[in-house]
């Protein structure tokens, strides 16, 4: 028979009660054991875990770097967790590091925190970061859990954005960090010039942008950026172009070695070249990428000699016992023995300061909580808990303590840490000095930073101004020549000043001779301003003295001639022109005519300085190397006297002086054949103007195409003057002072070479004059005057003379004593009547050649109004 319905309804129903009881009991005997742990209190080596959630790179392949990071820094983490464990830092509790793969995906390491959050405990911090994109995407949403991340190895700059990331805090530096130890670095070698080039990639931009500002303000030019994508040939020739000495690279290994493949065809290494990139390559990178930089390993290595590379240290090189009790040296140790034969990761040192900063800002939460809320505990904190959440943060800002990578301390987040600077030396990198950004200490290790070059390369290429001046012993050699010359012209005026009474000085007039030695003087003096360059005078004493030489050569050039041309006219004068009224030609009216020429040259003079003055000019030529070798580039500079119209200036000038000269040529040219030494200067004249005209057309020409080459100038110019000067001057003088030298060492002598001296040089020139004119007297007028000149030389001047003479031909014999004694007997009392101012003067028709010899007998009654008296002669 089948069973009734109701009995299984009413089994289950009887058994209901049972499993409840069960319930109930298992219920009680927890709650009791619970009960009985909490009222005996925790074993004394029990802590309560407070989990804190690891973030980064385990599961990726060997050769990925991110992944390398996180198993390198794992052993250091253990070690920091052990050491705080055992110093019961924070007893009652203890630190439980649950890691979690991020495997450097953005989309993985997202998941990996929200499986975190939703299944794992309640975790107080996150400790990690370690790709730049996965980090800053969870560090972004920190604040809405209220968790605060501490990073060892993401070093973008883009996670200083305490705005966007007001919770993330690191202890390793950011690549920004660096650049306030470059702005140290270029200071200490005071480089205020550089330039920079930078790789396409946001990470180098940034850094880029960051040092801008820091170099901002601080009297550091940035001459010239340069980015680049793939191809950095281009910029480095941009960057040579510009004349960057000092290259702030920001690139990876790869294009690293592009770059210095390029540097090494523009030649942009060496001594006068610094380049300075980042720090952070593997050991040997080059090695890598030689085959995609296309050029040779030694070529590239011979570029990258001296770079300078800055990154982060990774431990700190003091010696000083860090917050564990350890130097930083004994943790190294302990590091390397932990890990064994395992990876190695250069952030293991930040790991494990960071693993100690968590534990210190838990300790720091933990005394706050203590003193200010009892009832609330760090093992309290949620997701939503706020207050707790703001008490961490502000816990780990106060960080502060000696950790194995230095001092650890954090400023707005950023761990303010030491950069060090390598260098490579043959082919390895050296450590050459370290910055501690704390303490804002820039410290170069003695002897062990080197440069190519006997001194660090200048940040541009120094352009030294050198002044091609005149040579010190070319000036003392012409300036003794120009003492000499001036010597001998004030011997000249001395012998002109003494002998101004005598018959031949005074026929010659002393005081033009006077004149033109004063000119021959200036000329001279000209010759001292030439050779005072830059080297000498300043500036404005070189302006000044561009207007005072041109002025005294001038005159001096115009008083000489002027002179020496006006005597000429005078004698132009009397034995030219016969149809002249009487009139007296003094001294002082060729003194007019030489002031009126000195007149025409300061009217010339002083419109020149007032509408277009001369200035100082400088002339910058090419660059030179430096001959000793060192590295900067010469830049000859000339200095000239110039203006703007100057070529109109000097055309007035020279125009002026060749018609003064021609003027002279005309008047040496007219009276040629007036043979009267004393009187007549017009060979010596032509002399002068020939010598003078020839030195000056060839002196213009040699110092134009010698104008870069001051002293070939000033030679030629100063020699010119001398030789025009001492020519002139010696063509006047010399011929006066032999004879007079004669006549006075003749008069000394009573011997018949007297006689000899009288027929040959003295009455000689006297006879001239009559033979030009074919003066013929008649018997009785040669009587006449030779009695006249008897009476006044009684005693027979031709006794000396030789008896054998007077039996020779009278034709060959014309220069007998006899011959000659008539002959002086007509011209003394001429040249006495016409020419000494005692006596008066003479008619004019007497001088001219044109009179027939038989009007001379009647040249003495020739009407008053057409003679000429010549006074002062």
């Amino acid at each position: 028979m089948p069973p009734s319905p109701k009995r299984p309804r009413a089994a289950a129903a009887a058994a209901c009660p049972a499993m409840l009881l069960l319930l109930l009991l298992l219920l009680c005997l927890g709650w009791a054991r619970g009960h009985s742990r909490g009222a005996a209190g925790l074993p004394p080596n029990a802590t309560t875990p407070i989990s804190i959630m690891g973030l980064m790179p385990l599961s990726q392949p060997e050769e990925d770097q991110k992944s390398k990071i996180g198993r390198g820094v794992l052993p250091a983490v253990q070690l920091a967790m052990d050491q705080i464990r055992n110093e019961s830092l924070l007893k009652p509790y203890s630190l439980d590091l649950r890691l979690y793969d991020t495997e450097c995906d953005n989309a993985k390491g997202l998941k990996a925190f929200y499986d975190a959050i939703k299944y794992g405990p309640n975790h107080l911090m996150v400790f990690g970061g370690v790709c730049a994109t996965v980090t800053s995407i969870i560090a972004e949403s920190l604040k809405g859990w209220n968790l605060v991340q501490l990073s060892f190895a993401a070093t973008t700059p883009e996670l200083a954005d305490k705005k966007k990331y007001p919770y993330f805090f690191r202890t390793v530096p950011s690549d920004n960090a660096v650049n306030p130890a470059i702005l140290k670095l270029l200071k200490y070698y005071e480089w205020k010039r550089v330039g920079t080039l930078t790789q396409d990639v946001q990470r180098f931009s940034e850094v880029r942008n960051d040092l801008t500002g820091v170099l901002y303000g601080e009297d550091i030019e940035i001459s010239d950026t340069e980015s680049f994508s793939n191809d950095p040939c281009t910029n480095v020739k941009k960057l040579k172009g510009n004349d960057v000495r000092i290259i702030l690279g920001q690139f990876d290994e790869q294009m690293a070695a592009k770059v210095f493949c390029c540097a090494y065809d523009e030649e942009m290494y060496g001594s006068k070249y610094q380049w300075i990139i980042p720090g952070w390559y593997e050991s040997s990178w080059w090695e890598s990428w030689i085959n995609s930089s296309q050029c040779l390993s030694k070529n590239l290595l011979t570029a990258m000699e001296g770079y300078i590379g800055v990154d982060f240290e990774p431990l700190s090189s003091k010696v000083i016992k860090t917050i564990s009790g350890r130097t930083p040296q004994q943790y190294e140790k302990e590091y390397n023995d932990k890990r064994g034969d395992g990876q190695s990761s250069k952030f293991h040192g930040y790991a494990y300061d960071g693993i100690w900063v968590i534990a210190k800002t838990l300790q720091r939460a933990m005394k706050y909580l203590n003193t200010t809320n009892k009832h609330q505990k760090i093992e309290d904190f949620n997701y939503t808990n706020h207050k707790l959440g703001k008490i961490f943060l502000d816990a780990m800002n106060e960080t502060n303590f000696f950790g194995v990578t230095g001092q650890v301390v954090f400023r707005n987040g950023e761990r303010m840490g030491t950069i060090k600077f390598t260098q490579f030396q043959d082919r390895k990198e050296v450590k050459v000095g370290e910055y501690n950004a704390v303490a804002d200490i820039l410290e170069i290790i003695n002897n062990t930073i080197r440069f190519q070059g006997l001194e660090p390369p200048k940040d541009k290429t120094i352009i030294q101004e050198q002044l091609r001046k005149i040579s010190l012993p070319l000036y003392s050699i012409l300036s003794a020549l120009t003492i000499l010359g001036m010597i001998m012209a004030s011997a000249f005026l001395f012998f002109n000043i003494k002998n101004r009474n005598q018959k031949l000085i005074k026929m010659s007039s002393p005081y033009m001779n006077n004149l033109i030695i004063l000119g021959g003087m200036l000329s001279y003096a000209s010759i001292f301003l030439f050779g005072l360059d830059g080297s000498f005078v300043s500036e404005k004493t070189f302006e000044t003295l561009c207007t005072v030489r041109t002025w005294i050569l001038t005159v001096g050039y115009t008083t000489a001639f002027g002179a020496m041309f006006a005597k000429t006219w005078r004698v132009h004068a009397i034995f030219k022109n016969v149809k002249m009224k009487k009139k007296i030609i003094k001294d002082q009216k060729l003194m007019v005519i030489v002031g009126g020429m000195l007149l025409i040259d300061l009217c010339i003079l002083i419109c020149w300085q007032v509408v277009d003055p001369l200035r100082r000019t400088v002339e910058k030529y090419n660059m030179e190397l430096d001959p000793a070798g060192r590295d900067i580039s010469i830049r000859p500079i000339l200095e000239h006297c110039e203006n703007t119209h100057m070529t109109i200036w000097l055309g007035i000038v020279y125009a002026y002086k060749g018609l003064l000269m021609l003027f002279g040529c005309f008047l040496a040219w007219e009276t040629r054949n007036v043979s009267i030494p004393a009187l007549n200067d017009s060979k010596y004249i032509g002399m002068s103007v020939y010598n003078v005209g020839i030195m000056c057309i060839i002196g213009a020409a040699v110092s134009f195409l010698t104008r870069d080459q001051p002293n070939v100038q000033f030679c030629i110019v100063a020699l010119v003057i001398i030789f025009c000067s001492t020519i002139t001057l010696c063509l006047v003088f010399v011929p006066k002072l032999d004879k007079d030298l004669e006549e006075v060492t003749m008069q000394l002598q009573d011997t018949p070479e007297k006689t000899t001296y009288i027929k040959q040089n003295h009455y000689q020139d006297l006879n001239d004059i009559l033979s030009i004119r074919n003066f013929t007297d008649s018997k009785d007028g040669e009587k006449a005057v030779l009695k006249n000149h008897l009476d006044q030389n009684p005693q027979a001047q031709w006794s000396t003379t030789e008896p054998s003479r007077t039996s020779k031909d009278p034709i060959e014999d014309i220069n007998s004593p006899e011959h000659i004694q008539r002959r002086l007997s007509l011209q003394l009392p001429i040249l006495h009547h016409a020419y000494l101012p005692s006596i008066g003067g003479v008619d004019a028709s007497c001088a001219s050649p044109c009179v027939s010899p038989s009007a001379s007998p009647r040249h003495r009654h020739v009407p008053p109004s057409f003679r000429v008296m010549v006074s002062g002669l």
